[in-house]
């Protein structure tokens, strides 16, 4: 079924920026307060994952896209009662495809400060105890336990 375009796509992204050493960026949301992510965003109509993780990495951070890395993976979530009057009214569920971005060492970030207030570098342990979400969890406890690059 085809949705409005005057209602958000159910359908997003989730870039881990992190370097070799797995050390993770993290971003904090203005809303809700000290919500915790890796940089997210929202699939526009008509856009690929792809497109939408560059995007979103120049957007939130001010990064190269270059070297993105598709993880091949992708959860399925309940859309936040708080948000879900963005979506179509029988949309519930929004689809997260997850990549990666290895960077060659932790640099000064560029945040968007309707978005975010703050961001931090941590090793990736700390970073999934720390993220607001369980899918943000799942994708850096992946980059944990994967020894070459994902």
């Amino acid at each position: 079924m085809s949705q409005p375009r005057a209602f958000r796509r159910p359908e997003s992204v989730l870039v881990v920026i992190h370097t070799f050493d797995r050390k993770c960026l993290l971003l904090r949301r203005v809303e809700p307060p000290d919500f915790w992510q890796s940089v997210t965003g929202t699939l526009r109509w008509g856009e690929s994952p792809a497109a939408a993780a560059a995007r979103e990495v120049v957007e939130e951070t001010g990064l190269d896209p270059a070297a993105l890395r598709d993880a091949g993976e992708q959860r399925s979530f309940s859309i936040m009662p708080a948000w879900r009057d963005r979506y179509a009214p029988d949309v519930e569920r929004n689809v997260e495809h997850w990549w990666y971005l290895e960077v060659p060492a932790i640099v000064p970030i560029r945040i968007n400060p309707a978005e975010h207030t703050e961001y931090c570098w941590l090793p990736v342990g700390e970073a999934a105890a720390k993220v607001g979400s369980w899918t943000n969890r799942e994708a850096l406890e992946r980059l944990a336990a994967d020894d070459d690059d994902v």
